[in-house]
């Protein structure tokens, strides 16, 4: 089921642009890309990765489609279908609308005279897809050859899941450069609580992705989102978890009090950059890894 005329309008409101017929794709310029094109700073994955932000496109194949309502989450979660019901566009008609949207969007830049003028040339073909933006990826029923597609295009793409898709992610036959799983909870009370899965197997399902991960031949990332008074306890037991994923890197962030997630949370549940890096320490210690990167604009450190 697409989303109706009233969300589409709110979300591209919020600078959402909805790409095909379907309403279920969609870009939105990150805030790093826009800084980045006014030489005001990167995101951290450019600092950890080289991903350059000014050539980063935020899209997402299935906005109104997650199996979770984190209630960290800074989108609307009113709309959020577990299940993917309905027709699809294809990975081509969203890749080439996405990337038509996002010059839109930043076609304005064109006109500011503190615009990087190199950057703003490069930014017209992108190089990175972020598959990222809303939703849970691997519920659009094509994720497989929309990688693909990104792939024959020489993008690098970072696709993020919840891990609820178990069989998705086993039979993937086109990696992403680097895949991320979220792993926001150190027990089954916790990621109830916190993640609240619209499903009852949530965490059966997050453990048997976690087991999967290390059969990746790609790049493989762990990310926690570190609610402070939420979910920032048990650090051996986020590392007994890590260490059975043996992921690449992991990402230790701090919850930022935007979105929707107002409505939910408050700023007493973001942690400062202290905190975040002290409870990556923990967690470091307790799986044999340790920071080797950090951002603290991002409140986000880098275990390796």
């Amino acid at each position: 089921m697409s989303l109706n005329k009233k969300q589409v309008e709110k979300l591209e409101s919020s600078g959402y642009r909805f790409v095909g017929s379907h309403n279920h794709a969609a870009a939105k310029i990150c805030h790093w890309t826009k800084q980045s094109i006014l030489d005001k700073g990167v995101c951290y994955k450019e600092k950890f990765y080289g991903i350059e932000s000014h050539r980063c496109l935020q899209m997402a194949p299935a906005v109104p489609n997650c199996q979770q309502k984190c209630e960290f989450c800074w989108r609307d979660l009113s709309y959020t279908q577990t299940q993917w019901e309905g027709e699809y566009d294809d990975p081509k008609t969203i890749i080439d609308e996405a990337v038509k949207a996002q010059n839109n969007l930043l076609c304005g830049f064109f006109g500011n005279d503190k615009a990087n003028k190199e950057k703003l040339e490069e930014s017209k073909t992108p190089t990175n897809a972020a598959i990222s933006l809303a939703g849970e990826p691997m519920l659009y029923p094509e994720i497989d050859e929309l990688i693909a597609e990104f792939n024959r295009r020489n993008f690098t793409t970072f696709v993020v899941s919840n891990g609820q898709c178990v069989d998705k992610l086993k039979n993937l036959e086109n990696e992403p450069y680097q895949l991320y799983l979220s792993l926001d909870a150190p027990t089954k009370k916790i990621y109830n609580d916190v993640c609240q899965p619209q499903i009852s197997e949530g965490w059966d399902n997050l453990n048997q992705s976690l087991d999967t991960l290390a059969s990746f031949n790609s790049s493989t990332c762990i990310r926690t989102t570190c609610v402070k008074g939420r979910n920032m306890t048990n650090p051996e037991k986020y590392a007994e978890l890590i260490k059975k994923a043996s992921p690449d890197f992991v990402e230790i962030k701090a919850y930022m009090c935007v979105g929707s997630s107002r409505h939910r949370l408050t700023p007493d549940n973001m942690p400062t950059f202290d905190e975040v890096k002290s409870f990556a320490q923990k967690i470091g210690e307790n799986c044999g890894k340790k920071i080797v990167n950090e951002s603290e604009v991002s409140r986000v450190v880098l275990l390796q």
